[in-house]
């Protein structure tokens, strides 16, 4: 892997970590949903060990290959982050950093955040798939699991303060250089905040800890969503009067992860709702919602090909040897269609009855969604080869 870059570093290359951690935790999804946990709202050790024990051969291979992508991508994620923090930090004594604190490249900073908490997530998985009887201590370990992401979002909030601040007071936001969506990272990685804060919210059984994390997760959520009118607007006013940035071509996708993470923290703060304050939601208003997020994905996924495919992005950035940083945001797309996916299949099919479990039509349609995964790993993979083991 390559050391050292100095000066051509980028807090974008935290993205080959999110990746990474992304592809672990799209795994645990086979998982979470085929694996029968009707005691708890996630699947743990003590659900998964019995089954695997009791499955027929193909379910207990399934399991299998499940276990070793989490593990495998968990692995890949911290080594790139371990890599990635060593470079950040040689990249910070350097005059390019000075220079993007003070471009419209500041932003990328938030790369950082985003894959802090993604960290979390995929620690939270290690944890749940392998720790035996880990629940019987999630009480306690959920307080932790708050200020965790609280950490993370407080810096993310000190990055997004002294770039408005910057902004607001010397107004020199390069609009000719804004013609793309990839400030939108902002907006991602306040929402993998809001997720992770979400989840104490689902799973907790205290009261207390779940208002609390109802309204961290909404203050970031909604935050997020403010943010992500704004530079929706500014990005494709810039992009329509002058064309968008080639080597950014990828961020038109950057939607889709925002709407997936955005989704399930929808989902998490209505199960707790639901569990503590006597509301009631029917599987039928997730299949509705989900379907309406699943369209925007879909919507900005075809338009995104049809433009990345025009302009010969995927030829030049993603296999050619323009490869470099931006290119892995392609990762994170591949990543939440899948996982959007499962939820749509799970929460708006199978669990309204339209499409019965373990069924022909049931994996007729999962497919697709395994086949994006199955290219996202190779994606991921070719990117890896191409630009952190470049001679």
């Amino acid at each position: 892997m390559i050391k050292q870059l100095g000066e051509a570093y980028s807090p974008m290359y935290f993205l080959a970590a999110l990746g990474a951690g992304g592809l672990s935790v799209s795994f645990f999804m086979y998982l979470m949903f085929m694996v029968p946990h009707p005691d708890t709202p996630i699947v743990t050790f003590n659900h998964i060990w019995p089954y695997f024990q009791a499955g027929e051969l193909w379910q207990q291979g399934l399991i299998s290959l499940a276990l070793i992508g989490i593990v495998l991508f968990a692995g890949l994620h911290v080594r790139l982050l371990i890599w990635n923090i060593r470079e950040y930090r040689g990249f910070r004594q350097t005059p390019a950093f000075s220079s993007l604190r003070n471009s419209n490249a500041e932003i990328s900073l938030m790369a950082i955040p985003l894959t802090l908490a993604m960290t979390i997530n995929v620690f939270f998985v290690l944890g749940a798939v392998f720790i035996p009887n880990l629940w019987s201590v999630k009480e306690v370990l959920f307080p932790f699991s708050i200020l965790g992401f609280l950490a993370i979002g407080l810096y993310a909030l000190n990055i997004l303060g002294v770039y408005f601040t910057r902004l607001f007071v010397n107004a020199d936001f390069d609009f000719s250089k804004n013609n793309s969506l990839a400030p939108m990272v902002s907006i991602f990685a306040l929402s993998m905040i809001a997720v992770g804060l979400a989840a104490p919210a689902a799973m907790s059984d205290i009261a207390g800890l779940v208002a609390l994390s109802l309204f961290v997760a909404i203050f970031f959520a909604v935050l997020a969503v403010l943010l992500m009118v704004v530079k929706l607007v500014l990005g494709f006013n810039d992009i329509l009067r002058h064309g968008l940035r080639v080597e950014a071509a990828g961020s038109l996708w950057i939607v889709i992860p925002i709407m997936t993470i955005l989704g399930i923290t929808y989902v998490r703060l209505s199960h707790g709702i639901n569990h503590h304050f006597s509301e009631s939601a029917e599987p039928i208003n997730y299949f509705l919602l989900i379907s309406a997020l699943l369209s925007v994905q879909l919507i900005f996924g075809l338009i995104g090909y049809a433009v990345m495919k025009k302009l010969g992005y995927f030829r030049d950035y993603v296999q050619g040897d323009k490869a470099g940083a931006p290119s892995f945001a392609l990762i994170c797309p591949g990543v939440a269609m899948f996982v959007f996916g499962m939820f749509f299949v799970h929460l708006g099919l199978v669990a309204t009855q339209i499409t019965p479990i373990f069924s022909p039509i049931y994996f007729l349609i999962l497919l697709p969604f395994i086949l994006i995964q199955a290219k996202t790993i190779q994606v991921f993979f070719g990117l890896n080869k191409r630009v952190l083991y470049r001679a």
